[in-house]
């Protein structure tokens, strides 16, 4: 009963910054936010936050804003729109680098793919910003840090499981929870009423969230599965039939189960992966449209480029066919849903991921040399592999005749396996 007369009546917030939200055992308790860092990206929802927070609960707020590879025009006159909106000021990190190395080439070393599609483009991005939102919630003296992802979606979860996991007393402010709008119609209304600029549109209202591997396009006119993406709507590649008619052929080279080259220019992990979206990106590599389902138990319908992402995906297993010995190669294979399925679930800073990224970085330690990929109109194929820890033996493999290979010892072999299966039959009958 208590609950449902919570739930029916709408909270008033003292002016002393007091915020009522719900726990996990449905009652409701009380937290003081003196200080607040938001995750901010200058679009719709955040931008409504901050001025929300500051009218609502009279709380000093910081913004934060990741720069993970959104692009210049995204950070162009952020601290300027930040402080118009109630901010005292906005602080900007460049993380570009340490989201490749740390978070997509990890990544990659597992071969993570989510449900056989999705290359984790946004689910690698968020635990490196919630790894900043702590440490500028402990620069700035903060008590509390303030996401922009709603009830419904996946990035609450990981935004606040690497909150807990990094500062396990850090107190957590989720608008989208508490206040009394209830989607992106709610919010560009607030945004006409409080003079608050926005880029998204009622014709266009689909959500966009862009970083140095991917771009991700769900809701508006993409919550229908039957509806075609608008071609103008992607940023990132070029419509494969629009694609050069001549095939693009790139080296990459690895270490290790990292690349470090591309056509024989080594580069850092950034720029790397900035060169590799170009080359992708003009070919029309890397688009995908997928219904997925979130933790929290819904589907969802995305569309993803991930053009310099596909590339590296599909040279790194190349590669692994030379250099992994067959059962290392099918136990890491053994692992990818299940580390896939962490970090999008946000569990990127569990024992469990990090002890699988141990044993996989341990099987990459010979995954080293050069690959080269055909991209043709939307496609990446492998067309040649080299390595000097390659296992593959073409004395051994060869059709013609050879010195190294008994084939005799075929026979043996196989009745030893089919020794179950002959012993089996009589049951079977």
């Amino acid at each position: 009963m208590l609950v449902a007369q919570h739930a029916q009546s709408r909270i008033r917030l003292t002016a002393c910054a007091t915020l009522t939200l719900f726990v996990a055992s449905g009652i409701m308790t009380e937290m003081k936010a003196r200080k607040v860092i938001v995750a901010y990206s200058g679009g719709l929802d955040t931008s409504v936050i901050i001025h929300w927070l500051r009218a609502q609960y009279d709380c000093q707020v910081v913004a934060f804003t990741a720069d993970v590879g959104q692009g210049v025009g995204e950070l162009e006159g952020l601290e300027a729109k930040a402080k118009r909106t109630g901010a005292e000021k906005l602080v900007l990190s460049d993380l570009r680098e340490e989201f490749v190395s740390d978070f997509v080439f990890p990544a990659l070393r597992a071969s993570a793919v989510y449900e056989g599609v999705y290359l984790l483009g946004t689910s690698l991005a968020r635990p490196l910003i919630g790894k900043y939102l702590v440490e500028v919630a402990r620069a700035e003296d903060a008590d509390a840090i303030c996401h922009g992802a709603t009830g419904k979606g996946n990035d609450q979860v990981r935004f606040e499981l690497t909150g807990y996991a990094l500062h396990p007393e850090i107190k957590v402010i989720a608008p989208w929870r508490t206040w009394s709008m209830r989607g992106r119609s709610d919010l560009m209304e607030y945004c006409e009423t409080h003079s608050i600029p926005i880029t998204a549109t009622r014709e266009k209202p689909y959500s966009m969230d862009r970083n140095l591997f991917h771009c991700s396009y769900e809701g508006g006119v993409l919550e229908d599965p039957w509806t075609e993406p608008d071609e103008e709507m992607f940023l990132l590649t070029t419509a494969p039939e629009r694609a050069p008619d001549t095939p693009r052929y790139v080296e990459i080279q690895f270490e290790s189960g990292n690349p470090v080259a591309v056509d024989g220019q080594r580069l850092s992990p950034a720029k790397l992966l900035e060169r590799l979206n170009s080359l992708a990106g003009e070919h029309g590599v890397g688009r995908i449209d997928i219904v997925e389902n979130r933790f929290v138990g819904m589907k969802s319908r995305g569309v993803y480029e991930t053009p310099g992402g596909t590339i590296l995906h599909t040279a790194h297993r190349g590669l692994e066919q030379l250099c992994l010995d067959r059962e290392e190669m099918h136990l890491r294979d053994q692992l990818i849903p299940k580390y896939a399925t962490l970090v999008y679930n946000g569990f990127w800073y569990a024992p469990e991921r990090e002890a699988m990224q141990v044993m996989i970085d341990h099987i990459q330690k010979n995954v080293s040399g050069e690959v080269r990929v055909k991209l043709y109109k939307g496609s990446c194929q492998v067309v040649g592999r080299r390595s000097d820890r390659s296992l593959y033996s073409e004395a051994h493999v060869t059709f013609e005749a050879d010195d190294v290979y008994s084939q005799a010892d075929a026979e043996g072999f196989i009745k030893l396996n089919a020794l179950r299966l002959r012993l089996g039959n009589p049951r079977r009958k």
